[in-house]
């Protein structure tokens, strides 16, 4: 008898601890009895260098052709996606360190693509299909020195340590590491004073069949990046 009133106490007891903690989750403080909090203005020329790369970072869609030198190709490339780290990591994240993104370079020789460990460009097509990056409506993508093609490799997202990934969380994956691999990108491109402009409108289908891509390869982005047209 005594275990049974113990145990109807206890229930009791719990409910009523429950209804509490309900009740208190359930009247969260209200914004209105929060104060605004007045922000500094931002210090681009506080000696932090990049407050000032981000000052000057911008899109832009006008280029020179002139092309760029090895160096400068190849330190914009290792800011994009090079390896920082003796453990083979990169510059940008990727999930689960999947490292599926590969970036195809387009430039008035041939067609390229990143080799972040060997550091160099293998050739993948014999012909400037730079145009071919964008759309009718941006013809400036034939201009600049390179364009970057942004190609997510579905064949390396697998076996993540959370089981299998359905497609459109590949997707976000892949998006999201795009934007960290194109924002690397302005800013070496604020710092070294080029011109540089992300794009999203391009005829997938056509520029896969050029660049000879498989079916578990997807095009995410391209883009432009070159010397700024010279004022006339």
């Amino acid at each position: 008898m005594v275990s049974d009133i113990n145990r109807r106490d206890f229930i009791k007891v719990s409910a009523a601890t429950g209804a509490v903690l309900m009740a208190g989750a359930a009247s969260p403080a209200r914004a209105e009895e929060l104060t605004p909090i007045q922000l500094q203005r931002p210090q681009p020329g506080s000696g932090n260098p990049l407050m000032q790369v981000l000052w000057k970072r911008q899109s832009a869609r006008q280029f020179s052709p002139d092309p760029l030198p090895v160096e400068v190709l190849s330190n914009l490339l290792w800011a994009a996606f090079g390896i920082n780290r003796p453990n083979g990591m990169r510059t940008a994240p990727t999930a689960n360190n999947k490292q599926e993104m590969d970036i195809y370079v387009a430039t008035a020789k041939g067609l390229y693509l990143y080799d972040a460990t060997a550091n160099q460009l293998n050739p993948v097509l014999a012909e400037d299909i730079r145009g071919l990056t964008g759309i009718p409506a941006q013809p400036y993508v034939k201009d600049a020195a390179v364009n970057l093609v942004y190609v997510a490799d579905y064949s390396k997202m697998k076996n993540y340590f959370f089981g299998t990934v359905r497609e459109e969380v590949k997707d976000l994956y892949t998006a999201a590491a795009t934007g960290f691999i194109s924002e690397n990108v302005y800013l070496f491109c604020a710092a070294e004073g080029l011109a540089t402009v992300v794009r999203a409108e391009i005829d997938r289908p056509a520029l896969a069949s050029v660049m000879k891509l498989r079916g578990d390869q997807k095009i995410i982005l391209a883009q432009s990046v070159g010397y700024p047209k010279k004022a006339s």
